[in-house]
């Protein structure tokens, strides 16, 4: 087989002519594509660079929260009410988790959830979920023991009350996110919370740090917020509230302590209470802020009040009679009448012993619109000027809507509504020689100016009452104190049922102060449903005064002003029945 040679010099394919266009758009095309390719260089290295360098980092450079602690709450010595601890926090890796079914047990158990909810968890995301946050040291040391691959801890603030039950309703909690829920931890969250501050690290392909970058930024802990609470009144208050409540088979039961010398609360103590730090089986009874949230028809409580009005106007003197007949009094078909009938009381007699019908015809030569305004600079009807959430205004109906029978029953506290701290502060105006002053949960040397609503001698003259009311022939003679002159009035009254009352369900309170010439504390205490035989609030709630009154003048360092004699007491001084 023979091959023929080609002659390629001759060929017509090499020997035809290139167009020129065709060698320009090559070397164009080529200039065009290192163009772009410099270009492109330019905007990544030069123009660009940061956004590039950041999308670089994102691979090896993190950024790691530095959480702020959160402020203390202190109570007025500096005593805890709450603080925040390190805790470890247990968290793991799905995809990277190893366990056999005897550990993987353990560590459900040691968790305190079921094996169904960790094996939820593990298959909620492969790269990271939460096994329990804020756990005990202890806890975690167990976790850390069982030596499993994929679980890992982080250290987290905690936060703690020393307090437990007895301060809950003032202090509140906060979620695990550090954000306050309720009481102070809700009210001063954005003061308490602080600012978290960061710190930029390159990690390890296995998450470790090694290595500082960039500049780190510190956290800005919170503020520390100083109350007017005592814990020792408060916890002391707590007791006696909650062993009432026991006693007397009662639903519930609120103390309020106000310091009459500054209109500070040195305590607010509610029963149901629960523990801040451990809310597992918390129910909305114990979460109830009695003492603020609930209102209710004041009763007798209000007696001094007209009686006070009615001096203050010259209408009366302290030892003016007044006609109660035959303990009944009608109005506009409606019976007013009293548990004990007396002929005649003289109105300093009408608050000893509560005298419904005394009360209403000292109130009737009243118009309705000075009765009204006498209430309402009392503070009733009025929200407190109360830097804490919850607190609620009561109910005091306009003047001109009032019949005569609803101005009647005002008088004796049926008809308006407040809560026991509207109560307790009305009564500054007798502790302060006839000036109510705004109370406050933080401490203050002084009150603000408050509003002058009696004369001095007007408020002296009802102290004396009070006390005639709190002694033997009174209501309250349960609320004596040994050593310390004590002045208050009792009260009881039906419950509301819808649109009426219920015939044994009762609410008794008393409401007082100590001592009588120159008062130091005001004490205001109220026990829901009592059911043990006993409702009468001279019986029920003075006794708890009696005790909280004691307990905190001594803590005050307040000097006794009566005598102590030792003496045997063998029967109890017998209280007036009360009116209600």
């Amino acid at each position: 087989m023979s091959v023929r040679s080609v002659n390629y010099a001759t060929s017509p394919l090499l020997a035809s002519k290139t167009p020129p266009w065709r060698s320009r758009l090559l070397v164009a095309l080529v200039g065009i594509g290192f163009t772009a390719l410099f270009g492109r260089a330019a905007y990544v290295q030069v123009i660009n660079t940061d956004f590039f360098q950041q999308q670089g980092e994102k691979r090896y450079v993190h950024t790691l929260q530095m959480p702020a602690s959160r402020g203390r709450i202190l109570d007025r010595n500096g005593a805890l009410l709450a603080t925040s601890v390190a805790a470890p926090s247990v968290w793991a890796i799905p995809k990277d988790f190893e366990a056999d079914a005897a550990h993987k047990a353990e560590l459900a158990k040691l968790l305190g959830m079921s094996l169904a909810e960790l094996d939820k968890r593990l298959s909620d995301n492969p790269n990271f979920v939460w096994l329990r946050r804020q756990v005990e040291d202890e806890t975690w040391t167990a976790v850390k023991a069982l030596n499993l691959k994929g679980v890992h801890q982080v250290s987290e603030f905690k936060r703690r009350y020393p307090e437990g039950e007895a301060a809950a309703h003032v202090v509140g909690f906060t979620g695990v996110e550090q954000t306050g829920q309720e009481g102070i931890e809700l009210a001063f969250q954005r003061e308490l919370q602080g600012k978290d501050g960061s710190r930029e690290v390159v990690k390890d392909r296995l998450g470790r740090v090694i290595e500082d970058k960039g500049q780190q930024v510190d956290p800005v802990n919170g503020r520390d917020i100083a109350l007017s609470i005592d814990a020792k009144v408060q916890f002391f208050a707590y007791q006696r509230i909650r062993d009432a409540v026991a006693e007397h088979k009662a639903k519930a039961g609120s103390v309020v302590v106000i310091d009459v010398q500054t209109g500070e609360v040195l305590a607010l103590a509610n029963y149901p209470s629960y523990d801040p730090g451990d809310r597992g089986k918390l129910s909305g009874n114990q979460l109830r802020n009695r003492a603020l949230t609930d209102t209710f028809e004041p009763g007798s409580t209000m007696k001094p009040f007209i009686a006070a009005q009615m001096l203050e106007t010259g209408r009366v003197r302290v030892d003016t009679p007044v006609v109660t007949a035959a303990g009944s009094l009608v109005i506009g078909g409606s019976t007013i009448r009293d548990a004990h009938s007396h002929p005649v009381l003289t109105v300093a007699e009408v608050i000893q012993k509560s005298s419904n019908v005394g009360a209403a015809r000292l109130a009737m030569q009243m118009p309705p619109r000075e009765m009204w305004e006498l209430y309402s600079n009392l503070g009733f009807g009025h929200k407190p000027q109360l830097k804490f959430p919850g607190a609620v205004t009561g109910r005091l109906r306009p003047w001109k809507s009032w019949k005569p029978i609803e101005q009647a029953t005002m008088s004796y506290g049926y008809g308006l509504s407040a809560s026991l701290l509207q109560i307790a502060q009305a009564y500054t105006a007798f502790a302060r020689d006839g000036e109510v002053v705004p109370v406050s949960m933080f401490r203050q040397d002084a009150p603000p100016p408050g509003t002058r609503v009696f004369k001095p001698e007007t408020a002296q003259q009802v102290r004396k009452m009070l006390q005639m009311a709190a002694g033997p022939g009174g209501t309250g003679p349960l609320a004596q104190t040994i050593g310390y002159s004590v002045g208050g009035k009792s009260g009881t009254a039906h419950k509301q049922e819808g649109r009426g009352y219920a015939s044994n369900k009762y609410r008794s309170w008393f409401v007082g102060l100590a001592p009588i010439d120159k008062p130091r504390v005001i004490v205001a205490v109220m026990v829901d449903e009592p059911s043990n035989g006993k409702y009468f609030g001279g019986l029920v709630a003075a006794p708890v005064f009696s005790q909280v009154v004691q307990q905190t003048l001594r803590l005050k360092n307040v000097e006794p002003d009566l005598e102590v004699k030792p003496q045997i007491v063998t029967k109890a001084v017998p209280a007036e029945p009360e009116s209600f």
